[in-house]
Order: structure tokens, then sequence, then C-alpha cells
């Protein structure tokens, strides 16, 4: 194979590049720590045979049209609603992510999530650093015990289902909304299929996971956010523009919801600044996959998947 080029977006773990190096892939990268700005972007892009993106570049038509021989875009991420997939491969450039990869990451942080809402473990925190604790109280940052209470799922995928297998061992009750069957949850965790519409009704904490596309956009809107039982609690992981943050931030300081756990935000890293003000929310900087294990698979996932393409094989990974 003659020397091929990628650019990659962002730093990566070096596995990733020992992988490429290996096979004869030249290696032009984006080193600083902030996103690449969009003119340079293009610029240093427009002759790669690869690119390996993330989430924080928006591969558009512009960005398509830009490429002269590129053949594949290797999304360093299961998400991809950043790129405008359809038509890369009406121009035949192949996508591809990495599904699988960071389930058990985003699944054990839902459940920290879960955990840090129900028990007030931030809101302490704070509240004992700031020399508030002065004695043992009987009502004294009270939370939610989680035997027996209902957990809604919303999209059950890999990670949806590897929240219930953690859920359960908690004793919680599980439902979930997707668009199809899962027997799997069903006999092993008695999960119980039902409506959206039932499960904001009925459940005690709801978390997410469906991925974010023109159907999932605001799918938990005003409309839907009000129709969650008082005292409930929710969990985001998936994507922020799932859910209306304003409406959202108004049952959060009417006191309507018990707490929020948010990962995610609609126009990340620009968080909106009145969810700064809420003692019941607990607020992430999107580390769902932020595990050495995970985000080493990833860049390596990312790695085989151009190798694969630049060979003149199938991608490993292609976005269905």
């Amino acid at each position: 194979m003659s020397e091929k080029t990628v650019f990659i977006t962002r730093k990566i773990p070096s596995s990733a590049l020992d992988i490429l190096k290996k096979n004869g892939i030249k290696i032009l990268q984006h080193k600083g720590s902030e996103p690449i700005e969009r003119v340079e972007l293009l610029k240093r892009t427009k002759n790669a045979d690869a690119v390996i993106s993330l989430l924080t570049e928006k591969i558009d038509e512009e960005f398509i049209d830009n490429l002269i021989d590129c053949r594949i875009i290797a999304n360093y991420a299961v998400g991809y609603n950043n790129i405008d997939v359809e038509y890369a491969r009406q121009k035949g450039i192949e996508v591809t992510n990495t599904p699988g990869i960071l389930t058990d990451a985003t699944a054990d942080l839902t459940m920290a999530l879960l955990l840090a809402c129900t028990r007030r473990i931030v809101e302490s925190d704070t509240y004992l650093r700031e020399g508030k604790f002065t004695s043992w109280q009987p009502e004294l940052l009270l939370g939610m015990e989680l035997k027996g209470k209902t957990l809604g799922i919303i999209g059950a995928g890999r990670i949806g289902k590897a929240v219930v297998k953690r859920a359960a061992g908690f004793g919680l009750k599980i439902l979930y909304f997707s668009n199809s069957k899962s027997l799997e949850i069903e006999e092993k965790y008695n999960a119980g299929k039902v409506s959206l519409n039932k499960l904001l009704k009925i459940s005690d904490i709801i978390s997410v996971h469906v991925p974010l596309t023109d159907k999932t956009y605001h799918l938990l809107n005003s409309e839907n956010l009000t129709k969650i039982k008082k005292g409930a609690v929710i969990i985001n992981t998936a994507r922020g523009e799932i859910i209306d943050e304003k409406s959202l931030i108004k049952l959060l300081k009417s006191k309507h919801l018990f707490s929020a756990g948010l990962d995610v935000f609609e126009n990340e890293p620009n968080v909106n600044k009145k969810f700064m003000n809420l003692k019941n929310v607990v607020l992430l900087p999107h580390i769902g996959s932020a595990t050495v294990e995970a985000r080493t698979k990833m860049a390596e996932c990312c790695a085989e998947n151009v190798v694969s393409v630049l060979k003149g094989k199938k991608a490993i990974t292609p976005i269905p």
C-alpha cells in the first residue's frame, strides 16, 4: 500500500497511532487541547485519505465537498449526529463509529449519577466542605432509597440494557420504552415494555439512552416532562438535545422533580447558567466514556477502521 495520510482532529491514545504507523499510514494531527478552528480543519483535511474526528467537529456538506481523496471518516464516538452520513456515502466515503466499546463505562456513569441524585451526594459534599456539618440530624439531607422504586429506561440499546443489568441489583423495578422489544431484559430482569407516556407517569427514576435523531430531538419536551410524576429523578447520559432544558430547569426549580443528573447538554460546552444555581442537579462535563479502557479501545477501533478501508477492505464498524 502506497503511503496514505490520516488527519486526526485531536490528541488520542498512542496505541492507536502505533496501529496506524505499523501499517505505513502517515499521521497528521491537531495537537491542541481545544477543538481545531474550522478554517484550519478544512485546510488540513483537504488532502487526507482518512479523517479521525471527534463529536466537536461538524462533518457537513461543506466539509465533505472540501475533501479530495478521503475514503473514510472514523468518528471517535458511538454517536454520529455531528456527521452527515448520507451525504458522505453519496460521495463514496465510508463512515464508522465505535459501538459497544463504551457501553460499560457509560452504564457505570449512569449508575453513579443515579446514586448521586437519589442520595444527594454532591449536595452533601458541598454542605460538609462549607463547614455546615455540626451534628448528626434526623432529617439532614434526606434522599431516596432505590429498593422497590421504578426505573424507566428510554432506549433499550446496548447502554440501556447494561443499565438495566446494574439497576436490577439494587432491587429496582424496570420499565422500558423502545422501538423494538427486548426479550433479554424482559426474561432476565422482568422488565416491562411500555409507552413513553406510561413510563413518564409511573417511573420514579428516568434514564435516557436513545441516540439523537430528528425523531428524538426534544423527545422530552415541555409536554412530556410535565407528565413525569412529582418527586422523580431524571438522568441523561445520551445527548443533551433530547431534553428541552428550559422546561427541565423550570421543573427542577419548582421542585416538581426531586433532582436530575446530566452528563450532556443542549449547547455544550456552553451550559445553561441557570443550572448552576440549582442544588438539585448534578452536572458533569460529558465524561460518559471517560475511562482509560474505553477511550483507548475507541481510539484503536478508529485506527483499525482506517487501516482496513485504506487497504481496500470493508470497514469494521460502519455506521448502519
